[in-house]
Order: C-alpha cells, then sequence, then structure tokens
C-alpha cells in the first residue's frame, strides 16, 4: 500500500506535535519534514521523535508549497495553528490545490466552508477530532431533530475547562449549544463557562495535574424549573491522543474522497465516522 503523504501544520504547537507523533508512528503515513508555522515562531525547527521538521514562516510559504509540490507530489494537508490563521491557512491551502483536514477552532466557520466549497480541493472540517466525542454529538443532534423543545423551560449550563493556552472557547461546546437550543433551551455561546486557570481545574475539578497542560472536560447540566429533575452530561479527556488518532482516521477518509473524484466538500467527523474510520 502506497504511504499517504502528509504535511503537519503548526508545529511545535502541542496539538500538531501529537499529530506528527503518531503519523511517523503509523505505517501507513509519510510526513514531509517541513511545516507551515506561525509569524510569532522564531525556531528554524522543531524535533519529532528523533525527526527533524523545518518550520517555514508565512513570508515564505508561497515559495516553499512550490517546491514541496515539485518534489512530493499529491499530499495531504493537516492544520492545528491558531484561531486567527484558520481562514487565511484554508484560503492558501484552497489556491495551491491542498486537500485538508482542519482541527483548529475559531475563524469565520461560513467563510471557511464557502472558501472550500469554491475551491477544486475538499477538507475534512471539525471542531473536535475525537471520534466518540463526535458521536455523542451526534446522538445529541438526534435527540434535537427528534424531540425539539424536550427541555423548554429547564435552566441550563455549559462549563468547559481546557489548558491554559487555549484562548478560544471550546469548538465542541459552542456546536452543542445548537443542539440545546433545537431542545428548548435559550443559550448563547457567550453563556458556556470556560475554564483556565490551572489551580481552579487541580483543586476544585479535580482534574489530574499530568494533564493540566493537555485535556478538554465538559459537562452540560439542566435543572427543571421546580429543581425536581436533574440532568448532567458529562465528557472529560485527559491528553491529546484520542484527537490525534480521530485526526488520523480523517486523513484516510479524505483521501479516500479524493481518490473517488471529490473536489469542493466539505465532510465532518460524523461523515468519518459514517465512512467506516
Amino acid at each position: 500500500m502506497n504511504k499517504i503523504k502528509i504535511m503537519v501544520n503548526g508545529l511545535p504547537g502541542n496539538m500538531a506535535s501529537n499529530v506528527a507523533r503518531h503519523a511517523l508512528a503509523d505505517s501507513r503515513f509519510e510526513v514531509i519534514p517541513q511545516s507551515l508555522t506561525g509569524p510569532e515562531i522564531t525556531e528554524t525547527q522543531t524535533v519529532i521523535d528523533s525527526v527533524s521538521i523545518l518550520l517555514i514562516l508565512p513570508k515564505d510559504r508561497d515559495q516553499a508549497i512550490s517546491t514541496i509540490k515539485e518534489k512530493e507530489g499529491l499530499f495531504l494537508i493537516v492544520d492545528f495553528s491558531l484561531p486567527p490563521a484558520v481562514n487565511g491557512n484554508a484560503e492558501f491551502y484552497c489556491k495551491h490545490g491542498l486537500p485538508f483536514v482542519m482541527g483548529t477552532t475559531g475563524g469565520d466557520r461560513n467563510l471557511l466552508e464557502d472558501t472550500v466549497k469554491a475551491s477544486p480541493i475538499s477538507a475534512v472540517i471539525a471542531p473536535n477530532m475525537a471520534k466518540q466525542i463526535v458521536g455523542f454529538q451526534a446522538m445529541m443532534e438526534y435527540a434535537a431533530k427528534t424531540f425539539p423543545d424536550l427541555f423548554k423551560g429547564y435552566s441550563f449550563e455549559i462549563k468547559e475547562s481546557h489548558q491554559k493556552g487555549k484562548a478560544d472557547t471550546s469548538g465542541t461546546a459552542k456546536a452543542m449549544v445548537r443542539y440545546f437550543n433545537s431542545l428548548g433551551l435559550p443559550f448563547a455561546e457567550e453563556d458556556i463557562t470556560k475554564e483556565r486557570d490551572p489551580e481552579i481545574q487541580k483543586n476544585v475539578m479535580g482534574i489530574p495535574e499530568e494533564y493540566l497542560s493537555g485535556h478538554g472536560w465538559h459537562t452540560y447540566r439542566l435543572d427543571s424549573k421546580d429543581k425536581t429533575v436533574h440532568l448532567e452530561f458529562t465528557h472529560n479527556v485527559n491528553g491529546r491522543d484520542v484527537y490525534a488518532m480521530g485526526t488520523l482516521d480523517a486523513l484516510m477518509y479524505l483521501d479516500k474522497q479524493i481518490k473517488q473524484g471529490s473536489k469542493g466538500k466539505v465532510f465532518s467527523m460524523i461523515d468519518v465516522l459514517k465512512g467506516g474510520a
């Protein structure tokens, strides 16, 4: 089987590094030893499991990509950069004909999808790459469509906790808001409680210290008006491995779609799950 060539962008960031590490250990993939990175990065290279990867700044990326494409041929992009870079990166990938898996949250999501749909490439775009969490979201989507206003009149709270370095609100939590809205709960993304204080995470929430630098804990609490009914949904993820493994599944799915001639399509992790990944 021919290996799928991939470029992991966003190094030396934590999530990008984790994906690169898993891909390097997976015989299905060949990791191109170059990565597009942000203007704030001062290093010229990073090392992942003894493999040296050249870091390419935005000012050099047009020329670099042309050279890499000439040498490598077809390859897929994995993007785990920063929220402000989402739309610009997507435009760049579409301009250069680079199919991509976008795990970065933030940016204008409607514009992001429109950019891909108007291009000659396809992409997997998802705020959460963990298949099990995505499966839970699919169940909530089913409930929202099948039982509208089920929780009308209930009070509602969403609390999410991630590592201190995560600047934006969880994309998963924001996606869940839509489902709960359909279930009769008038709740806005701005009402999500976002925890980033390691001391509170450790001493109040009980998050293991070794995972303070990489975790995703989410709780959705509902109470009836008279307080006689309480429901609570929780999904807690420690570390980043589950997201990295889901990303590799997304790459396999995208590669399959490209071989079938897919162009200008946006796929979600639900599509990846349904595709048997």
